[in-house]
């Protein structure tokens, strides 16, 4: 066993059933947690027509994305300390109480209040799962693996919306909270029969303070982000001032105990910092993006929502593709290539829609569309993989957990800063739009409203969104200078397995 970690290498190994039967459960499990994001979408009108609360309906994205995120780096902590068995079966049980709950909620605050529970387990699930796989894995399988993994975002983004649909017109929408179940049941099952890990018992102290901190701090700050435009200003600046102030507080603390849930010192390596960064910018290039291409592709050039969705749909397609051909790539070349190319990607696509307008049609901005996912794709994978070959085994979960978290802010900054430069682009052409655009997204008023006027609202709208697409190209910049920095000739084949 090894003397510096928790952990010892885990008991299953290259051919053996045991593997294969974890990596299924690692991609069922991610498959549950990623499609909950996409499926619930559609069902919302639904909710909202059946429980009320429509005032509350935002809460119902927004407590699950803010409860998943800040609970990431202290799940990756705990992993390295007491394993990721233990962990990975807490963040499921979670995750799957709080989906039987969802299904049985009564009103709309029961509904947020249990979507809150969901998202703290699903905290634990993508990042845990992506660990167990880096331990089982070496760099070079990790490449391959990685991109398979990535992969099941894209299928989520597709299969979960035609899901949600099928569920809601033919049983009821409470069942897509607990289609879940035997999914996650199974999941748990196959960890615990055939993942064998071995655990160095050691006094630890677990630094409970930090991670109240980190919640705080980075729980403020997000939801400030995410929520700027229906908070009222004295409790935005509140809200702001908690979240900054705890964060200081969280550095200070950190950097003086022995054991901190949010290692510092991880920040001092060159690729953790560079490939965490990179995940910032490709959630913030994706999210500014993807929030508002169906609202063009609706509004501004005035077809269906079910063309929208296809538009976005392109981007699943080539993302899933995508992962598994980036990471057989790196194995030849190395991190850096690969990281460029998804960068570069990232950049053509948003350039693309920055040309777009409303007479191109929904063809342009599927290609477009088509493009930033074979970025996402590249970079998703790179990133996840240099940084798991890079640390030993006893910090692989708190490594992996930072990545996945600084996705999960930069998809926060991208939805917020994009969702902004659109509002202010809007009300500087006419301060009447932001209120009458929203006639243009439904057919039959659209169709009852004056050429004229559709004429206008649909050159503020389309010239608004090029603004917000201009600020996703400066992301996609952000994350190929970035790439710049991850070491030169680094690649799986040349980073040396460490335990």
């Amino acid at each position: 066993m090894p003397n510096d970690g928790t952990l010892a290498a885990p008991e299953v190994r290259e051919g053996t059933p045991g593997r294969t039967l974890v990596l299924a459960a690692c991609i069922m499990a991610t498959f549950m947690a990623a499609v909950e994001s996409t499926i619930v979408a559609t069902t919302i009108p639904t909710i909202v027509g059946e429980l009320g609360g429509f005032n509350l309906f935002s809460w119902v994205f927004t407590i699950f994305l803010l409860t998943q995120a800040v609970s990431i780096p202290i799940y990756g902590r705990l992993a390295d300390i007491f394993g990721r068995k233990p962990v990975f079966f807490v963040g499921c049980g979670l995750f799957l109480t709080g989906s039987t709950l969802c299904g049985l909620a009564w009103d709309m605050p029961s509904l947020v209040f249990f979507r809150a529970v969901e998202g703290f387990g699903a905290g634990a699930i993508q990042p845990i799962a992506a660990t167990i796989l880096g331990d089982i894995y070496t760099p070079t399988e990790r490449a391959k693996i990685q991109g398979l993994i990535s992969s099941v975002f894209g299928v989520a983004a597709v299969v979960g919306p035609s899901m949600g649909a099928f569920l809601i017109q033919h049983i009821s929408w409470r069942v897509v909270f607990w289609v879940n179940l035997p999914i996650g049941a199974a999941a748990i099952a196959m960890i615990a029969v055939f993942l064998k890990e071995r655990v160095q018992h050691r006094d630890h102290r677990v630094d409970w303070l930090g991670s109240l901190l980190l919640f705080v701090a980075f729980g403020g700050l997000m939801l400030a982000l995410v929520q700027r435009g229906s908070l009222a200003p004295a409790t935005l600046w509140t809200v702001s001032a908690i979240g900054g102030l705890a964060l200081v507080a969280l550095l200070v603390h950190e950097s003086r105990v022995r054991e901190p849930m949010l290692p510092l010192e991880l920040w001092r390596m060159r690729i953790i910092v560079t490939c965490s960064l990179g995940s910032f910018g490709t959630g913030a290039t994706m999210m500014g993006v993807s929030a508002f291409l169906p609202s063009y592709v609706q509004g501004a050039m005035g077809r269906s929502a079910i063309a929208g969705g296809l538009v976005l749909g392109a981007m699943s397609v080539s993302w899933a593709l995508a992962s598994i051909i980036g990471g057989r790539i790196m194995v030849r070349t190395s991190y850096r290539l690969v990281a460029a190319m998804g960068a570069v990607a990232l950049a053509a696509g948003c350039f693309m829609l920055t040309l777009l307008s409303p007479a191109d049609g929904p063809l342009w901005a599927a290609i477009a569309s088509f493009v930033m996912g074979i970025g996402m794709g590249f970079c998703n994978t790179v990133f996840i993989v240099a940084i798991q070959a890079s640390v030993p085994w006893r910090q692989r979960g708190a490594a992996t957990s930072s990545s996945m978290f600084l996705r999960f802010v930069g998809q926060a900054v991208g939805a917020a800063g994009c969702g902004a430069v659109l509002n202010a682009t809007m009300l500087g052409l006419d301060p009447a739009a932001p209120r009458a655009v929203d006639r243009l997204m439904d057919g039959a008023t659209r169709a009852a409203m004056l050429p004229a006027e559709i004429a206008h609202l649909t050159d503020v709208m389309a010239a608004s969104l090029h603004n917000a697409y201009l600020l996703a190209l400066a992301f996609a910049l952000l994350t190929l200078a970035i790439s710049s920095f991850i070491p030169a000739r680094l690649s799986p084949r040349h980073q040396s397995t460490r335990n």
